[in-house]
């Protein structure tokens, strides 16, 4: 039997899916629909629509292909790890890190199927020195990481 919380996780994690669904969906009408590929904010940030064929932040980056699939499929395994792993795990804490990863995760395994690509857009700047083009999902990936790291280190601590 699934507990209140864990149904509460999962709807967590599909209002995050649907954050970045949104962001996505607004950028690609508004970058599209716009003469310039890029809409201006400030001096260090710009919404800039890039493609990413790789994983987080660009690395490996390849052709749509066999290899690509093999990737697609290896990430979509990895989210039912996570998801069986939210399930079991006794640590309500750790589990919110874990639902923060997962609502990023498929936001980009839904574009990864749908476009075949990844839309990327938040530019990080300053003067000519760029950051990897990323989107939110990759910002929810990062601070569920970020969290289990930092939750795993203060257990160590505490040994």
């Amino acid at each position: 039997m699934i507990s209140k919380k864990k149904v509460y996780l999962f709807i967590y994690i599909f209002f995050l899916f649907l954050i970045d669904r949104v962001s996505k969906i607004l950028i690609l009408k508004n970058i599209l629909n716009s003469p310039s590929s890029e809409l201006y904010f400030n001096s260090f940030l710009n919404f800039s629509l890039t493609w990413n064929n790789g994983i987080g932040f660009g690395i490996l980056q390849i052709d749509q292909g066999i290899l690509y699939m093999i990737i697609s499929i290896i990430i979509t395994f990895i989210n039912f790890i996570l998801i069986y792993w939210m399930l079991i795990s006794s640590n309500y804490f750790e589990s919110i890190f874990v639902s923060i990863i997962l609502g990023g995760s498929l936001g980009n395994l839904f574009d990864r199927y749908y476009y075949s690509s990844v839309p990327d857009f938040i530019d990080l700047h300053y003067e000519s020195f760029h950051w990897f083009t990323f989107n939110i999902a990759d910002i929810f990936i990062t601070i569920g990481i970020i969290g289990l790291v930092t939750i795993d280190l203060f257990k160590i601590k505490k040994k």
